[in-house]
């Protein structure tokens, strides 16, 4: 105990050391490292940085993603916030606005009053409006072309389109309106005649193609020989023009979207692996377009996950359409339907196939059998005496 009271007793060296060390007649300087350099904090616009943070905007969010437009001379920071709070938006939601996009300031007043515009043919309300530009903020000040986009949104309306689909285009597909109207036209114009040549009905059609639309509007990127090359491809598959016009059904705009020589690679993979001639491959690609779409390790890596869980070949040509489901859906609906007794090797697929909710349902409906009791117990019995 004695040397521990000595030790505590004794300074440290080292505290004595740096003591006696002699004051430096300068102190040298430490730069702090930041995303943006003195030099460009200097060349920045001090009043459009002021004014950003009496919004209580985060200028080092802005700093650090994009810079740039705060060494811009000209700024409509209250054009824009006016403009906005017009729409009914918070300060919060102004500022959330103005961090995630700040672009937006440099937008000039009349281009963003023809945008809101714009905006409004497939808004209901100045409501649905201002709840689309805090969710997209880039995809509203996207201020350029404005005119040929209103004729795209004016185009897509006369189709048949809702209002809300094209406002969904207009935050998620923007590029689509960027295309001149007269090229939608013409892709339009091709799939109606590409629909009607393989048999299908005008009736049919229309529905097709709004339900294609609607689902993957990106199908206006392409050109028109790439939906005529695909159709001859398959027609080169030897599929028929009525089983073209069940796959177009099935897969909507992806058709247009298949390589030649990944669909060839894929048919003969499944051709070995189902042992199936022509004729039956083809009927399982109409039930389970997969097998066009997803490439050979696609196919093999779900192929295999099938069989390690006890499903046979059999089962899997019954049901196709659970190749659509990747390994970690499967053993998931699997373990589910175990828990109430179900063995699926032993049943139909049917149970495991499906949309997510469709499985919900299906399970539902099981254990609900499940539970269900053998015999009525208000039944009256009849007994005889």
């Amino acid at each position: 105990m004695l040397w521990k009271l000595l030790v505590r007793s004794q300074p440290c060296r080292l505290c004595c050391f740096r003591k006696t060390q002699p004051t430096p007649k300068y102190k040298p300087h430490f730069p702090c490292f930041t995303y943006t350099t003195d030099t460009q904090t200097n060349r920045e616009n001090s009043r459009t940085v002021e004014k950003l943070y009496k919004l209580s905007v985060d200028i080092r969010k802005i700093r650090r993603l994009k810079g740039w437009v705060l060494l811009e001379d000209k700024t409509y920071i209250e054009e824009i916030t006016n403009l906005l709070q017009q729409l009914g938006a918070k300060e919060t939601s102004i500022a959330s606005i103005l961090e995630r996009c700040p672009e937006a300031i440099i937008c000039s007043p009349a281009a963003v009053d023809t945008e809101r515009k714009l905006w409004q043919l497939v808004c209901k309300n100045e409501a649905e409006l201002i709840k689309l530009i805090e969710q997209f903020p880039e995809s509203f000040f996207a201020v350029k072309d404005q005119e040929n986009r209103k004729l795209n949104v004016q185009f897509f309306q006369e189709l048949g389109l809702k209002n809300v689909v094209i406002s969904r285009f207009l935050t998620t597909a923007s590029s689509i309106f960027h295309n001149p109207v007269e090229k939608n036209q013409q892709m339009i114009r091709t799939l109606q005649e590409s629909y009607m040549s393989l048999g299908g009905s005008e009736a049919n059609m229309k529905v097709w193609l709004l339900k294609l639309l609607s689902q993957n509007p990106f199908i206006l990127l392409n050109s028109p020989e790439v939906i005529k090359e695909t159709l001859r491809f398959l027609q080169e598959q030897g599929f028929t023009d009525l089983e073209i016009l069940q796959l177009l059904s099935k897969l909507k705009g992806f058709l247009f979207q298949l390589c030649p020589k990944s669909v060839e690679n894929s048919i003969s993979f499944a051709k070995n692996a189902f042992g199936c001639t022509d004729h039956d491959l083809k009927q399982l690609a109409i039930k389970c377009p997969a097998l066009l779409y997803y490439p050979v390790p696609v196919l093999e890596e779900r192929l295999q996950g099938l069989l390690k869980e006890g499903i046979s070949i059999t089962q899997i040509r019954e049901a196709p359409m659970v190749l659509e489901l990747t390994p970690q859906i499967v053993q998931y609906r699997i373990k589910k339907l175990n828990s109430l007794g179900y063995r699926i090797k032993d049943g139909h697929l049917a149970n495991i196939n499906g949309t997510k909710k469709e499985f919900e349902d299906n399970f539902g409906k099981i254990q609900a059998k499940n539970r269900r009791p053998l015999f009525n117990p208000v039944a009256p019995l009849h007994v005889e005496e």
